[in-house]
């Protein structure tokens, strides 16, 4: 595919959800946690890519909204909270994957799982600190130096997630594209090759994990942003395979696949909980199968596939 239709794509997707935010003013809040959710879920793609699925992701998506949730009485500043968010979630990122990235396939995807759950039973214990299962309301933010009203604060929180979006993504791209990015796919197919050749599968794992929990963390601060509350669910499991679930529905061929899947997944979910309130879940179930028997590549897979018929 040529090099130049992704981002021309990407730059037509990003014209498409202003258009539909404006058009429809209370989708703002419903695009603005796609966009967080597809950071998260960007970051799971990376290690995807080395043929690791982390079924605790969400962990990182809790940490980065908790930190904002915390910080925000003394520190209110939006600009502030989420260098701060990104930078607890690249220490916790780096420590927990000096562990991890020991171990592969189904050990990865269960530590990960685990570390996720006593992260979250962490945040109900401590009621003292963590308000349990009531959870956190955030303070009112500023953003640069101001407090705007409602109306504006909102299309403010959806243009810094559509710039993060839009930059990691970028990023992604290029890392993928780089030499320490193709070492991951080594990871995945002949990793004692790449121990061979001299290039460490840990240390390019290790990478790769601290760049997704950024990533996770930053999407968790915008969630935090956005919703102005925050519980320890979003550390509990069925998050996590909620963001799975956004890769699988998007797929993982390209940067713009997550963003694509955690759109879809939004709309579908609040579109069926508003349709049909007691079958939301079977019918977002159903997609997902869906996908799975007739689009195995996501939503990604049948963009790529229409514009190679075209050409």
């Amino acid at each position: 595919m040529n090099r130049l239709v992704e981002p021309l794509l990407a730059l037509a997707a990003t014209a498409l959800l202003v258009l539909a935010a404006w058009a429809v003013p209370w989708l703002k809040f419903v695009l603005t946690i796609a966009l967080a959710k597809g950071l998260a879920v960007l970051g799971i793609l990376l290690l995807l890519r080395a043929g690791q699925v982390s079924f605790g992701h969400s962990m990182f998506m809790a940490l980065g909204a908790y930190t904002v949730a915390f910080l925000a009485p003394q520190v209110p500043e939006a600009l502030l909270l989420l260098p701060l968010a990104v930078l607890f979630s690249a220490v916790a990122g780096l420590l927990i994957g000096l562990f991890v990235v020991r171990y592969r396939d189904i050990f990865f995807s269960m530590l990960n799982l685990a570390l996720c759950m006593v992260f979250y039973s962490v945040l109900e214990k401590f009621y003292a600190i963590t308000k349990g299962t009531d959870g956190i309301r955030v303070t009112p933010i500023t953003i640069a130096g101001q407090e705007p009203g409602r109306e504006t604060q909102e299309w403010l929180i959806f243009g810094l997630a559509l710039v993060l979006a839009v930059g990691s993504g970028l990023l992604v791209r290029a890392y993928l594209a780089s030499p320490m990015g193709r070492a991951l796919a080594g990871i995945k197919t002949r990793e004692t090759r790449l121990e061979f050749i001299g290039v460490p599968a840990r240390r390019v794992l290790l990478f790769a994990y601290v760049l997704s929990a950024v990533m996770g963390g930053c999407g968790g601060a915008l969630l935090a942003m956005t919703t102005r509350h925050v519980t320890p669910l979003l550390s509990y499991w069925t998050a996590s395979g909620e963001l799975v679930f956004i890769l699988i529905l998007g797929g993982a061929g390209s940067a713009l696949g997550p963003f694509l899947g955690a759109a879809a997944y939004e709309l579908v979910r609040v579109y069926a909980a508003a349709l049909v309130a007691d079958a939301w879940q079977m019918i977002l179930g159903g997609v997902l199968l869906a996908v799975i028997l007739f689009a195995p590549q996501g939503l990604w897979g049948i963009v790529a596939g229409r514009l190679r018929g075209r050409a």
